[in-house]
């Protein structure tokens, strides 16, 4: 099922049931699918242009929460931790610290890669196989402990 049948199955469920927050989230992922299509000029998404809609919307609610939260701002860390939870149901499976790992210790054997200064090298040949499967802030960490 694709993400936006997913999404319309959901909506109607969040309807039905009273679940503002949850409708609200769901309606705006759907306004972020739809924009994006807008923005290439397409009636549909491909499912990796799905994934990177998403994975946008996840990571600016993961930042605001850190900003929230360094701010000490309880009532909204709250409910950024609701939506994120939510959006988090739709991504893909996430890899494990293991299969992360050997990702990466992969792609380093496969650019040559031998110090910090292959580092944009290297991150550019994970960054596709890890799409919506790992944060690029933990590949970034994990990328830089193996070329270190």
């Amino acid at each position: 099922m694709s993400l936006v049948n997913q999404l319309n199955q959901d909506m109607k469920t969040a309807m039905k049931n009273r679940e503002k927050d949850r409708l609200s989230v769901i309606r705006m992922v759907k306004s972020a699918l739809q924009n994006e299509g807008y923005r290439l000029n397409r009636q549909e998404l491909t499912e990796e242009e799905e994934l990177t809609v998403l994975s946008r919307e996840l990571k600016q609610r993961r930042d605001s929460y850190q900003e929230f939260q360094a701010a000490g701002r309880d009532d909204l860390t709250a409910k950024l931790q609701q939506e994120i939870a939510l959006l988090e149901t739709y991504m893909p499976k996430q890899l494990t610290e293991e299969e992360l790992e050997s990702v990466v210790i992969e792609t380093i054997k496969e650019t040559n890669a031998s110090s910090k200064a292959d580092m944009g090298k290297v991150m550019s040949a994970i960054m596709p196989k890890v799409k919506g499967k790992a944060d690029g802030a933990l590949v970034n960490k994990k990328v830089l402990q193996h070329l270190s």
